[in-house]
């Protein structure tokens, strides 16, 4: 890909793979064509859908077929990387400081005047932690929240396309990658949803194969990847899927945060030398990386310093080590250059006043000293190394590369950058993550086995404790402990959901931006998968251990009644705990906050507390509470028929009358025996058809409002960093 003109001769290319071209007044007749187009049709055709649009020497547009045997030679041969350049980038954040009552927002520079090209090859970004390396390549992607933002960032000449991040590949710094999938399914899953809907499945896995080739993994193609539970494989593989993931659609720019992160020094190289096989093709890679071994940085083809936010050197990275030796930092033979660099624009005593200690034929050892030192005049250093690299002739060559870029640019106006597209429907997007969440729940004992296990066994346990309740009165009472147990059971059961949007928050943030899915098909997967396997399941053997064991009606409309209900009541709490947790970062403190609305849900049931004897302030608490309607529903189920106090072990006598409550006499004083309906009343329960489902209705509302609130949560979720 070129700067100025955008066709360009195969031919030529083999010769200079990564020279950027300058327009011909020869080609002044061919059409031009916007670098969108360039990098739509890259990712529509190029290795993809072996056909490629080419210009005639006359001019005249037309189609290239390229075979499947070629396809691949091709892609190695032709120049693919964009030119990407940085005009004037600045970030400032607002922070809030100061007391509560007396807080103050202040603005913090993240970035300040940045300005260089990237060209095709393996561009560096390297810098001290707190540097603004990982802020800067968020800012050359298009994933940084754009308020505080300022200057403009151009790909070849044009502003980024408003679809940039669907169209770059982006590799974050910590894997996110589904690891009960294997590599293969991992790499399918996203040529299925990043690739054009046009191109046969067929092709899709054609291109699978080749990158596993490419990337080294054919030895680990169907291995899982390895999550906590399950052995998967090593590091550096791991990185490696995860960089073919997002090779997948051939990108014109390809970034990287710090991908040696959690690798050992072997594993890394491995990588980075990857990575440079790859931009010797003609890719545009572009990565941050803290502190790499000499054989990775001999690997640099550019280089970019910061220090504060502040650019210290920007380019070709051989011509580092002079640039510093000119200003009067001389690198040591045997010292790693990149160690070098951080110790110069970090004022490290090493570094900067070596020259002067040997000079005097002696050496200090007062560290501690010179240290103190160090930190006084940090800033002062830092804005000696800025106002050193400003006046070098480098920055004058790049100033005026960027002035003839920023003349010639295509666009007068600069689109919006938080668009997203996607290449496949929504009914192949859901087809697909759904069948990923499915295969993740059943390769997760922890959370599908698990999960029906601890079911049954609380099932058995209160079966046991509640087992072959009676028709008198501590039947009465045993019904509604076990009612009240079943219905709050469900809640606290549904703590697990919370961790349905927070483990995968991650993983979900980085596919929704680059394009894989929409929000609602992700939402709509894991409600599905989380409602049926557990939620569902669970709740019918639940209903069906307990509701025989303890001796419920043993009719088959109130059974399955009970199990509706039951099943209804986990769907509610599930929703409202999604509810909660949907915008939560931490486990925890989601689980705070279900466990505190719970607990006042129960106390509003209708069993601890007389609920028309609650305040008015505090009587409308009991609308919101799940377990009263999943309470009310199961008592109206149950006892609407039931006789109670027919044997004359019922009737108490003597002092025993007194020490035990007779519950028939309450009810029927004239009478030794009480129904169930005659219960009801006296606990202001209406027990008529509508009263039975108005409950349910009210829960299945709930529900609604519930996933409502989560799905816009996560719709509005800060997505960019």
């Amino acid at each position: 890909m070129c700067t100025q003109s955008i066709t360009f001769d195969l031919s030529s290319a083999l010769h200079e793979e990564n020279s950027v071209s300058i327009s011909d007044p020869s080609l002044d007749q061919s059409p031009q064509v916007s670098p969108l187009q360039i990098m739509t049709d890259r990712a529509n055709h190029i290795s993809v859908a072996m056909t490629e649009d080419v210009t005639s020497t006359n001019g005249t547009p037309r189609t290239k077929v390229i075979t499947s045997s070629t396809m691949v030679e091709l892609n190695k041969l032709q120049p693919r990387g964009s030119t990407v350049s940085f005009h004037s980038i600045q970030y400032k954040v607002k922070l809030k400081t100061g007391p509560l009552c007396k807080r103050k927002n202040t603005a913090r520079e993240i970035l300040v005047d940045l300005n260089g090209i990237m060209r095709p090859g393996l561009n560096a970004i390297l810098g001290p932690t707190g540097s603004g390396k990982s802020s800067f390549l968020d800012v050359l992607a298009a994933r940084k929240d754009p308020s505080g933002l300022s200057g403009e960032v151009l790909i070849d000449g044009a502003p980024q396309p408003p679809n940039f991040k669907c169209l770059s590949g982006y590799v974050v710094q910590d894997d996110v990658v589904m690891g009960t999938l294997t590599v293969r399914e991992n790499l399918r899953f996203s040529a299925a949803l990043r690739l054009p809907r046009s191109v046969p499945q067929k092709e899709k896995d054609t291109r699978v194969n080749d990158l596993i080739t490419e990337l080294g993994l054919t030895k680990v193609a169907d291995a899982k990847v390895g999550t906590q539970m399950i052995r998967g494989i090593s590091g550096g593989e791991r990185k490696r899927t995860n960089i073919g993931m997002e090779l997948i659609i051939d990108p014109s720019v390809l970034f990287l945060d710090e991908p040696t992160t959690g690798l050992d020094a072997s594993t890394a190289n491995s990588v980075l030398l990857l990575l440079k096989r790859m931009a010797n093709q003609g890719r545009t890679i572009i990565m941050s990386i803290h502190q790499p071994r000499y054989s990775i940085y001999r690997l640099f083809d550019s280089l970019t310093l910061l220090v504060s936010g502040k650019q210290v050197y920007h380019g070709p990275a051989q011509n580092a080590l002079d640039y510093f030796a000119d200003i009067g930092y001389a690198c040591e033979a045997h010292n790693n250059p990149a160690d070098f660099f951080l110790d110069v624009i970090n004022g490290d005593s090493t570094a900067t006043a070596m020259n002067k200690i040997q000079g005097e034929g002696h050496f200090h050892t007062h560290t501690h000293t010179h240290t103190n030192k160090q930190c006084a005049v940090y800033e002062s250093k830092s804005r000696k190394h800025l106002k050193g690299y400003r006046n070098c002739s480098n920055f004058r060559d790049t100033q005026v590369e960027l002035e003839r870029i920023t003349q010639g640019k295509q666009y007068t106006t600069k689109p919006t950058s938080r668009t997203i597209t996607y290449n496949s429907s929504f009914f192949t997007q859901l087809h697909w993550v759904l069948g990923r969440t499915f295969r993740n729940l059943a390769l997760n004992p922890q959370t599908s086995v698990a999960q029906l296990g601890i079911t049954i066994f609380l099932a058995l346990i209160v079966g046991a404790i509640f087992f072959g309740v009676k028709d008198n009165q501590s039947g009465i009472q045993n019904r509604i402990g076990a009612l009240f147990f079943i219905t709050t059971n469900q809640c606290f059961s549904t703590l697990s959901a919370a961790e349905l949007f927070i483990t995968e928050r991650k993983l979900f943030v980085h596919e929704y931006i680059s394009g894989y899915y929409r929000v609602s098909v992700y939402f709509l997967s894991k409600i599905l998968s989380d409602i049926i396997t557990l939620r569902t399941i669970p709740a019918i053997v639940f209903s069906c251990v307990v509701y025989f064991m303890i001796g419920f009606k043993t009719t088959p409309a109130a059974f399955f009644i009970f199990m509706f209900t039951v099943t209804l009541v986990a769907y509610t709490a599930t929703a409202m705990t999604m509810a909660i947790s949907a915008d939560q970062s931490v486990v925890a403190m989601a689980n705070i906050f279900m466990t505190i609305s719970f607990v006042f849900m129960m106390i509003f049931s209708g069993l601890l507390v007389n609920l028309p004897s609650i305040m008015n302030w505090l009587a409308w608490l009991k609308y919101l509470s799940i377990p009263r309607y999943g309470l009310t529903a199961l008592e109206i189920n149950e006892f609407v028929g039931l006789k109670f106090c027919e044997d004359p072990p019922c009737l108490s006598t003597g002092s025993h009358r007194y020490t035990v409550v007779n519950v028939c006499l309450v009810f029927s004083p004239s009478h030794s025996r009480c129904t169930g309906e005659q219960y009801l009343d006296y606990l202001g329960i209406e027990y008529t058809t509508w009263g039975l489902w108005e409950n349910h209705v009210a829960l299945a509302i709930m529900t609604l409002i519930f996933l409502v609130i989560a799905y816009l949560k996560l719709r509005f979720i800060k997505k960019f960093t």
